[in-house]
């Protein structure tokens, strides 16, 4: 079947969450009346994660290569919708509300930012990341990559499929992040911002995100990217 929209997730061991994300998109979907899908591209879960999300009535595609890059890599090819909106599986972003998304990629923009900056609930992000690292790596990215995108590591984003694809993702880690950005905008490419809202992790564990690692990939990225 063709769908308008795919809202992907990339998994990882998140069975605490998915089930309830699920359900937000499913709201969404209802709704707002539109065709989609909702696509889970497991990382190699060893959890429950994947019985519960094909319960909730997703569809689940199994990316061997580990890596956060490398499930949304493979979780973009996957998607059967016109466009994509991504994000966490961890109850951090809000999938109930994606209209600000889906009124820009319908006029043609091919890439939606979020950002998160003014809507952060209560603990849903460290000092240090709030006040230092995202804005210092988003602003040497905004000047490396001459883009006015503000909030380089936000999680949500939407964007058209094809073009995506055509732009030849590489970065199997969390460095993805920073290469849809660069990529997109290198490419001459329109690129969208909008407010979203960042809730508290729902997991109430340990994050994916190593600061230390994950952030000096984010550097070096930035630094030595030649296109």
């Amino acid at each position: 079947m063709d769908y308008e929209l795919t809202i992907l997730m990339p998994c990882l061991n998140e069975e605490k969450t998915i089930t309830s994300c699920i359900e937000e998109a499913r709201g969404y979907i209802e709704k707002s009346g539109i065709a989609a899908e909702i696509l889970i591209a497991d990382n190699g879960s060893t959890d429950r994660s994947v019985e519960l999300a094909q319960a909730a009535g997703a569809r689940v595609v199994h990316i061997a290569d580990k890596g956060y890059g490398n499930a949304l890599i493979g979780g973009i090819k996957a998607a059967a919708g016109k466009y994509v909106i991504m994000g966490d599986c961890d109850m951090s972003y809000d999938f109930g509300h994606l209209d600000g998304f889906m009124e820009h990629l319908r006029k043609g923009v091919p890439f939606v930012m979020g950002n998160r900056f003014g809507q952060i609930e209560k603990d849903a992000m460290p000092f240090t990341h709030r006040y230092f690292g995202v804005p210092f790596l988003s602003w040497i990215g905004r000047v490396r990559f001459h883009t006015k995108v503000k909030d380089f590591h936000c999680g949500i984003r939407g964007f058209d499929r094809d073009a995506a694809i055509g732009q030849n993702f590489q970065c199997s880690g969390m460095e993805f992040a920073t290469e849809m950005i660069a990529k997109f905008a290198l490419s001459g490419a329109n690129i969208a911002e909008i407010p979203v809202p960042l809730r508290k992790d729902g997991r109430g564990g340990k994050s994916h995100i190593r600061d230390v690692r994950d952030g000096l990939r984010h550097l070096t990225y930035i630094l030595f990217y030649k296109g």
